[in-house]
């Protein structure tokens, strides 16, 4: 069987805090580590999407409603539920996972937050940046 949850692919949290919360593979780890003996992967995702924006709206209302509230986990791929979607990302690529530890988390989130907001702002993967229906 082929591997499908690689770095760039879009999946499903469906499990835990974020269940529902659609979320970018990072860095995968097929075998586990010694920490974690099992396959899983560290993910960025979107924990409250942008809202919707109208043509009479101001700049400011509009900079206001754009901003988007990420998160950075580790999950088992037993939570995980791909998608067809991909986003191939530079900013996404310099995480690891030595930036989820408790010092460096917050800036790690900030990164991540620049990266989706420039994502959004420029029209790019516009089904990821929508709350998921269900």
């Amino acid at each position: 069987m082929g591997r499908f949850l690689k770095q760039g692919r879009v999946v499903i949290v469906v499990q835990g805090r974020y269940a529902g919360r659609k979320a970018v593979i990072v860095k995968n780890f097929d075998n586990g580590t010694d920490a974690r003996p099992y396959g899983h992967a560290v993910v960025a995702g979107v924990d409250r999407n942008p809202l919707k924006i109208t043509k009479s709206m101001s700049k400011k209302k509009v900079a206001k409603r754009s901003k988007v509230k990420p998160f950075v986990k580790v999950v088992n791929y037993n939570h995980l539920m791909p998608t067809r979607y991909n986003i191939q990302d530079a900013a996404l690529k310099s995480i690891g996972p030595d930036s989820i530890e408790k010092g460096r988390r917050n800036a790690t989130r900030k990164t991540v937050k620049k990266a989706f907001e420039d994502r959004y702002n420029a029209g790019k993967n516009k089904w990821f940046f929508t709350k998921l229906r269900f």
